[in-house]
């Protein structure tokens, strides 16, 4: 990698976030959130720093979105509706540092991940991630960008080009030759490897002790023994023996070792922590502290610079490298909409500035789900015979009708 600025890191939030304030006040409601939201997408201008026009005029929609997106597929989001990681107060995502430098860490992680495999590989993309698909066919949506692993994007509409800012969950990659290898090929070496495991495992599923319908509480999973999934997918067991489990190296650094590097396993084929130095597989995601890739870095960048709107779905933006891409539109002068359940970092500044009259072509804040909220939105776009500038697809299928899958099943993030 050459020189230049450095990768933007995720940080951690916890910091409580504000209650949000309706704009137009008029969005309080289905009805009146619809409205708003049918005049943001149709607006034909909007002033802009350089004295210029913005909006439908300058380019179509950049949509932004977070874990809470798939919520209504079964997986649970990040965080409570204050921004703050509160589902588990006992819970703590792994940082990549701590994955890096430590052998028992990446066991306990890989150990819980395994048995969460289940609950992910099922999962489908809901009726959100579809109106999504629906939006670009008329014309109003260009580019997805996503903070979300797993690949329900990709997946629901993959004519419309996905943005996959903190990576993916479909593979792992070598920390040390970069290659990728599909997570469900992975998921078979460590059964492999830990024949107990997946065992236990196997009972669990049989027993419907890992169905996705068996969520109560708040947001925390609690299954037959005491199993839990934390909101990010991590499968905890209590008294669980972590240390017994095993994952496998590298196989392109186990054929050609790095130069400066040592890889070696043992007689069944897992990583031995011995002399090994080099060929460890993490999951393909941007883990806390992690860089994110420069290249999806400025993609995401020239995404927003091209749009004329940011439409931010189902996030509290506590990340950095997503608050900074709201940033950037607003800066630019873009109308920004906000359809989130809970405050949003630093939200009142997207709003600062715009006509207490307005009726949503100059911004929209609403705080409504999404998979109620985007469906009907399309509906009433569809019926009012709506087409944007920006792209367009041939005829696609109805809400909720999944496309014909081209390769690796959904994820979501085990950061733990």
């Amino acid at each position: 990698m050459g020189l230049g600025k450095p990768l933007i890191r995720i940080p951690f939030a916890t910091e409580l976030l504000p209650s949000p304030t309706t704009i137009p006040s008029t969005a309080r409601s289905l009805p009146g959130a619809l409205a708003a939201l049918q005049v943001f997408f149709t607006s034909s201008s909007s002033p802009a720093p350089n004295g210029g026009s913005l909006g439908g005029g300058g380019g179509p929609t950049v949509v932004l979105t977070g874990a809470g997106l798939s919520v209504a597929s079964g997986l649970a989001d990040y965080r409570g509706t204050k921004g703050t990681y509160r589902v588990n107060p006992a819970h703590r995502p792994i940082y990549y540092h701590e994955f890096l430098a430590s052998h028992e860490a990446r066991k306990r992680y890989w150990a819980r991940s395994y048995l969460g495999w289940n609950v992910l590989h099922k999962a489908q993309p809901n009726e959100g991630h579809y109106a999504l698909q629906k939006l670009g066919g008329l014309g109003l949506v260009s580019t997805v960008i996503t903070q979300n692993v797993d690949s329900f994007h990709t997946r629901a509409h993959p004519e419309i080009p996905t943005l996959e800012l903190h990576g993916y969950l479909r593979s792992t990659v070598c920390t040390s030759c970069s290659a990728e290898f599909a997570r469900d090929r992975f998921q078979q070496e460590l059964a492999r490897l830990n024949p107990i495991w997946a065992i236990f495992l196997e009972d669990a599923i049989a027993s419907g002790a890992l169905d996705t319908g068996s969520l109560i509480g708040d947001r925390v999973r609690h299954f037959r023994g005491g199993i839990r999934i934390n909101p990010d997918g991590d499968v905890e067991l209590p008294d669980a023996p972590y240390t017994t489990f095993r994952y496998p190296a590298c196989p392109k650094c186990l054929t050609n070792p790095p130069a400066n590097g040592v890889v070696e396993v043992d007689q069944d084929g897992a990583w031995s922590p011995t002399r090994s130095t080099a060929g460890i597989l993490k999951p393909a995601v941007v883990m806390f502290g992690e860089n994110i890739n420069n290249g999806v870095k400025h993609a995401a960048e020239q995404a927003i610079d091209g749009a004329g709107r940011l439409l931010i779905l189902a996030t509290s933006l506590a990340t950095y490298s997503a608050w900074r891409l709201a940033k950037r539109a607003k800066d630019r002068g873009m109308p920004i909409a906000i359809v989130n359940k809970g405050g949003v970092r630093g939200e009142d500044a997207f709003f600062a500035d715009l006509d207490p009259h307005q009726a949503g072509g100059q911004g929209v804040r609403v705080e409504l789900s999404t998979d109620i909220l985007l469906p009907t939105l399309v509906e009433n776009l569809q019926q009012s015979g709506v087409r944007g500038l920006g792209r367009t697809s041939g005829p696609s299928p109805p809400l909720g009708t999944a496309p014909v899958r081209r390769g690796d099943a959904p994820f979501k993030d085990m950061l733990s």
